[in-house]
């Protein structure tokens, strides 16, 4: 039998299990890789509303990573929310110190669905740095926006780019992928209409995408995949909290 590779989540903890580290190491295990974790963020949130936010200090976080990476062989890296640009570059930094092969995918949380703000925007002028490290990031469309309005939006020549759609009025559910400088229109699977709105579907997605580059598949395919896996995830119920499957 194969080995499964090792991916890690850095991501926050939220106790509903519908968003950040449990969520992705539930896609994980279903995605068929072997799912780390190390914890950003402690929070108290439920499917519909973020209550409390404690972040973790940054030295304990990157320590976590080192310690990860040390004892397993590490292809791929999913990141969640981070409080801001310097404990970014940090993660970022350490991930590539263990491995500087690894592909590392950031889903950037700047606000909950319920407009609880994680990232400090003052700082994103900073990430600027950091941007084009990365193999792939995943804002949804207002996100984009934001990344668009502070020149943040990745060379994709170097990061890829994958624009979700669900947030859209016009082409709803259509991503864009653009890996350097092509577009790819990643249309939803035909008959695809009956989604239901789930917490967490953004982090879903992202790891998805995740364990898809950890077992090698490009970054077309990789996002493809991911994008069957959250289709199936949006229809598994009408409640808030998805279920893998």
């Amino acid at each position: 039998m194969q080995e499964r590779p090792y991916v890690i989540s850095i991501a926050g903890f939220d106790p509903s299990g519908g968003a950040g580290l449990l969520s992705d190491s539930k896609t994980f295990e279903q995605s068929k890789v072997m799912g780390l974790g190390v914890c950003t963020a402690l929070t108290l949130q439920t499917a519909s509303k973020c209550l409390s936010l404690e972040w973790r200090p940054i030295d304990e976080v990157t320590e976590a990573i080192q310690v990860m990476m040390e004892s397993y062989p590490v292809s791929a890296v999913k990141i969640g929310i981070v409080k801001d640009a310097e404990f970014m570059g940090k993660i970022v930094e350490t991930v590539q110190k263990g491995n500087p092969d690894v592909k590392i995918v950031w889903d950037p949380v700047l606000k909950s669905t319920s407009e609880f703000t994680f990232f400090d925007l003052e700082t994103l002028p900073q990430l600027k740095s950091t941007v084009n490290k990365l193999s792939l990031i995943t804002p949804n469309y207002n996100e984009y926006s934001v990344l668009k309005e502070n020149h943040l939006l990745p060379d994709t020549n170097q990061c890829s780019l994958l624009i979700k759609g669900g947030h859209r009025k016009d082409h709803l559910g259509t991503d864009i992928l653009v890996e350097s400088e092509k577009e790819t229109l990643l249309v939803p699977a035909e008959g695809s209409t009956t989604y239901f709105p789930k917490h967490g579907s953004g982090c879903v997605l992202s790891s998805a995408i995740t364990a898809e580059l950890a077992k090698g598949e490009s970054m077309e395919t990789a996002c493809r995949t991911g994008k069957r896996y959250i289709e199936k995830f949006l229809k598994s119920n009408p409640s808030l909290l998805g279920t893998h499957s």
